[in-house]
């Protein structure tokens, strides 16, 4: 099995907050050009794990590789050069700023990132708002712009966390077609989503998490004759 070509695979992967663990052997593998999901209760590790990829979780251990290469232990800087990108719950948006500024700030990391007019083709919604400040957008505005400001760098692995939290359902569905629309450009997707039914419409292939690690995997085709199964993994 090769990761050389932009592929992910996370193995045996722990990683703590101070003295408590949050990760017991994580194991997954996301392939290039997919989309996929880790599902789960709150507290599962989904997030954790998100951060560990990243480099902002400091204390694991594991294996995380990428493009042939152990990203456990580098700095979040390090991983952000190697063309992954992460998309944070809370979505970091410089209130004070446009639209457009938030949208530049970030460094180029590589070639073929997607320009303005790009972006703006995709996020209709922060084309009008372009010289909105942060603070006046809705809450499905900032998470558009904290998705689209992650794709001018040239990053093609993106880490999305819960994008559709406490938006609207018609904010939801556009951003479904936002990653259908990536992945249909070749980004690699690693989403992690408490929206089921959401999630089910797009990813490949779903890990469920639970207690830190990885302990069910369906395949987008079975997912119909497993709802019952899903639903006793997801419930509280």
């Amino acid at each position: 099995m090769t990761d050389a070509n932009g592929s992910l695979r996370v193995e045996d992967l722990h990683g703590w907050y101070g003295e408590s663990k949050a990760l017991h052997g994580m194991r997954f593998e996301v392939r290039r050009g997919e989309v996929i999901t880790l599902l789960g209760r709150n507290g599962a590790g989904k997030t954790t794990t998100l951060r560990a990829i990243m480099g902002l979780l400091r204390r694991k251990s594991g294996e995380i590789r990428f493009r042939d290469e152990n990203l456990c232990g580098r700095m979040p800087e390090y991983v952000a050069r190697r063309g992954i990108a992460y998309c944070p719950e809370e979505r970091g948006i410089f209130s004070s700023l446009s639209v457009e500024e938030n949208l530049m700030l970030p460094p180029k990391i590589s070639d073929g990132g997607m320009s303005l007019d790009d972006i703006f083709g995709l996020f209709p919604n922060l084309a009008e708002r372009r010289r909105s400040q942060g603070t006046k957008l809705s809450g499905g505005e900032q998470q558009m712009l904290a998705i689209a400001r992650i794709l001018r760098t040239g990053s093609n692995f993106l880490l999305l966390d819960e994008p559709t939290e406490g938006l609207a359902p018609v904010i939801v569905k556009q951003i479904g077609a936002v990653i259908r629309k990536l992945k249909e450009r070749g980004f690699t997707v690693l989403l992690v989503e408490q929206n089921f039914r959401f999630a089910s419409k797009l990813a490949d292939r779903h890990y469920v998490v639970e207690h830190g690690k990885v302990i069910d995997t369906l395949e987008a085709a079975d997912i119909e004759r497993n709802l019952d199964r899903i639903q006793s993994y997801l419930k509280v």
